[in-house]
């Protein structure tokens, strides 16, 4: 595509590096320009209104603009634009704001460390899992457990952590200590006949193989999303962390638990740990901690943890670590009047039935001749495209079906996320029943133009099948 020379388009082009983008790609394409966002929508630079059916990167909790947040950080800077929590210092924000996520964290809490993102806040507690181990005389205990296909961020020590050869590819990562256990992705990977309880037994016998070819004695932490979002919203099968939990604490290994996406109601409960009856002694938190409003994240540690980092500072006169922007007080005022406004909302209560209203609407998908499964819980679903539903034989990956999926449903106005040849869904927390509506409209002129392609190149089994129950 060609640009006027000095359109925003051209000028991205020449200046700017996008992230997770095909960069030669780019350099022809250019990119979508947002200019402004109210509610679920967003609009482009050509005033083009697109319903955002996955809030921005998972995020944007209550939409895309709020003069009510808008008001707080303004007064916030100027009363205090800035300081830090170095050194004995604090501001009154940061501390409102630890009292509360102390108050709703899902099991006991003992203290909070804020960072500036999900990556940062993963990064900090993989260094906290080594510093625990260091404090008690078990230095060896230096490596860290992730899953296949899970997303931890991309500083060098939370991507090693992630199971995603892509991000892995051409950086020398992963680093040696980060381990990856199995993928649970049942509805791809199940054996035939295999309940989700057997699935979830063979996936827990996979994980304490690994910790014993590792042994046991050199194994920091373990860290799972409750739902694997970046793979795809991959829920956990049937009796999943029950199983995993019970290995780990046979063999003494920190459960770290990566709320930054399923935490603050995406999962119909306040955190993805009540819903999946997970026990951490960390839990990190980012994206709607401040609606995205403001970056800024949290690690809760729990007592364990942290008698070990005052064991440590004693040790060591001090606990060398922190960010200039940690706990700033513009970011953690905002993230507080973000709770206040949840508070306001019974965000979890609005979760769970507008979650039911986007399961009925995904659901009727099914029947699609493109659609394998449709799973979620609260307002995350993961919609799989299989060329066979029946035998689960999936496309081949050279027709990109899944990126052609999303490009449809873009040109009828719906952004989603893409993951391989699944479809990611988790609107903003705002979202309103019309919304929905509207998302299961747009996705269905998409998918039937896509089915009518994918027909026409006989890439599709049983070609001319079905389309949409009430089409």
């Amino acid at each position: 595509m060609t640009y006027i020379p000095n359109s925003i388009q051209a000028r991205d082009m020449a200046s700017v590096v996008h992230m997770q983008t095909n960069l030669r790609k780019h350099q022809t394409e250019g990119p979508l320009v947002i200019t402004r966002g109210e509610g679920c929508r967003v609009w482009d630079d050509t005033g083009r209104e697109h319903l955002e059916a996955i809030a921005g990167l998972w995020c944007a909790s209550l939409g895309f603009g709020s003069e009510r947040l808008a008001r707080v950080a303004y007064e916030q800077m100027r009363t205090l634009g800035y300081y830090h929590l170095y050194r004995h210092n604090s501001n009154e924000p940061a501390i409102a704001l630890a009292e509360k996520l102390l108050a709703i964290a899902p099991v006991p809490m003992a203290r909070v460390l804020f960072q500036c993102s999900g990556s940062e806040a993963n990064d900090t507690a993989i260094k906290l899992a080594w510093y625990y181990w260091h404090a008690r005389g078990q230095p060896q205990r230096s490596k860290i457990v992730g899953r296949e296909f899970a997303y931890h961020g991309n500083t060098c020590a939370a991507v090693s952590l992630s199971g995603k050869p892509d991000m892995h590819a051409g950086f020398g990562l992963p680093f040696a200590n980060f381990k990856h256990t199995e993928f649970p992705h049942y509805y791809r990977r199940h054996e035939e006949g295999e309940t989700e309880e057997q699935f979830s037994t063979r996936m827990a016998a996979a994980l304490e193989s690994l910790i014993e070819r590792e042994a046991p004695d050199t194994i920091a932490a373990f860290f799972a999303e409750p739902v694997m979002g970046a793979g795809g919203a991959i829920l956990p099968p049937g009796g999943y962390f029950q199983k995993v939990q019970e290995v780990l604490r046979k063999h003494d290994i920190l459960f770290v638990a990566d709320e930054v996406i399923c935490g603050f109601a995406r999962t119909g409960n306040m955190w993805g740990s009540e819903t999946f009856g997970i026990v951490p002694d960390m839990l990190t938190s980012a994206k709607a901690l401040s609606a995205a409003m403001q970056p800024i994240s949290a690690v809760m540690v729990n007592e364990r943890v942290h008698e070990a980092m005052l064991a440590q500072s004693d040790r060591y006169g001090n606990f060398a670590h922190g960010f200039t922007y940690a706990g700033h007080p513009v970011a953690a005022a905002v993230a507080l009047e973000v709770q206040r406004i949840y508070d306001e909302m019974d965000i979890v209560g609005r979760a769970r039935r507008l979650g039911s209203l986007l399961q009925t609407a995904l659901g009727a998908f099914r029947e699609h001749p493109l659609v394998g499964d449709v799973r979620g819980v609260g307002l995350i679903f993961g919609m799989e495209l299989m060329r066979d539903k029946t035998r689960r034989v999936p496309f081949d990956p050279a027709l990109s079906v899944g990126a052609r999926a999303a490009a449809a449903a873009q040109r009828h106005g719906l952004i989603v996320r893409v993951v391989g040849d699944r479809l990611v869904f988790a609107p903003p927390l705002v979202i309103e029943p019309a919304d929905i509506e509207e998302i299961a409209l747009r996705l269905r002129r998409g998918l039937d133009q896509l089915a009518d392609e994918l027909t026409r190149e006989g890439a599709l089994a049983g070609a001319g099948a079905g389309k949409v129950a009430g089409d």
